[in-house]
């Protein structure tokens, strides 16, 4: 999939702003932002249902503002709510997509079948569909999605109202059926955390604007060259000589400690945060072996998703 100065206007309001991205064959990429960033408004486009104002979009080499057709036979879309016949059971809205879609009614109870159990539904397979939770209809609606056996799989806001447990599993399928079936997922969010588990690459939306795209390290690394490095470690014991000597280590440009209240911290143990201008993880283990202190641990830390996103967001505002 590649989208290249995508914009949508409404009036005066321009709710996607010139985006270009490519999407690879086979990856999990999540598009990130918060509710009203202009999310649903490209998957929209990307399906042919609403018109762009400019730029071009290819989906699986087509078109979609030319050929809305051939792109529909080639991606599966679950909304956020996605609708389903409350009186009829799981299997009926399944066989009752697969035939819209053109297929026989014996290979269509088959695969409907198949998917269910695949989902996790097999045992409600003929229980109503209005009896379903949440969490059941979202799994329900990924089957629905595979029906038609896609080449790429549109998910906006897969998780949203569904228990941790619920989420976690529904990640694990997603995760699955791009490993496992070579399946392009595009996974749009506002739940950072959520999709830091499962993508390979996000792209962070913020007001209709593409900010930033990457993996989780590349996007990382890149902040670390402008907000620096920190090394954390617990020592025991902690003393104002072993201070001196961190704080002396060429490149540390500051630190902060606390009570180390780790399970099983020795008593007068210290937890240490070092913030330093490239990585001296090395160099500052050092210094607490000869002081002849003990070192728990030691380790660099890294960015989250949730941390890389407000970075990025805080960024975009100031800039």
């Amino acid at each position: 999939m590649e989208l290249t100065g995508l914009t949508k206007q409404y009036g005066t309001f321009t709710a996607v702003d010139n985006l270009s991205l490519a999407i690879r064959k086979g990856e999990v990429f999540g598009l990130l932002g918060p509710n009203g960033a202009g999310k649903t408004t490209t998957i929209l486009m990307m399906l042919g249902l609403t018109e762009r104002t400019s730029g071009s979009a290819l989906i699986c080499g087509y078109d979609p503002a030319r050929y809305a057709l051939q792109v529909k036979r080639r991606v599966g879309y679950m909304p956020d709510d996605i609708g389903f016949y409350e009186d009829r059971t799981g299997l009926d809205n399944l066989i009752y997509t697969a035939r819209l879609n053109g297929i026989e009614a014996e290979e269509a109870a088959q695969s409907a079948k198949r998917l269910l159990e695949k989902v996790g539904l097999s045992g409600s397979a003929r229980a109503k569909v209005g009896t379903y939770s949440r969490g059941m209809r979202q799994r329900l609606g990924l089957a629905d999605v595979l029906i038609k056996n896609p080449e790429v799989i549109i998910l906006d806001e897969p998780t949203l109202g569904i228990d941790p447990e619920g989420v976690r599993e529904l990640l694990v399928l997603i995760s699955e059926l791009s490993r496992n079936e070579g399946i392009t997922v595009l996974l749009s969010s506002h739940q950072l955390q959520q999709v830091q588990q499962i993508c390979d690459r996000v792209g962070l939306f913020v007001k209709g604007r593409l900010i930033a795209c990457g993996d989780i390290a590349a996007l990382s690394r890149e902040l670390n060259q402008e907000l620096r490095f920190e090394v954390e470690l617990a020592v025991q014991p902690w003393s104002e000589e072993l201070a001196g000597r961190l704080q002396a280590v060429e490149g540390v440009q500051g630190m902060k400690t606390e009570e180390w209240r780790g399970d099983n911290a020795p008593p007068g143990s210290v937890l240490a945060t070092l913030t330093c201008d490239r990585n001296l993880t090395s160099a500052i283990a050092a210094q607490v072996i000869q002081s002849g202190a003990e070192l728990h641990f030691i380790t660099r830390k890294e960015f989250g998703l949730d941390e890389i996103y407000h970075r990025y967001f805080e960024r975009k505002e100031e800039g």
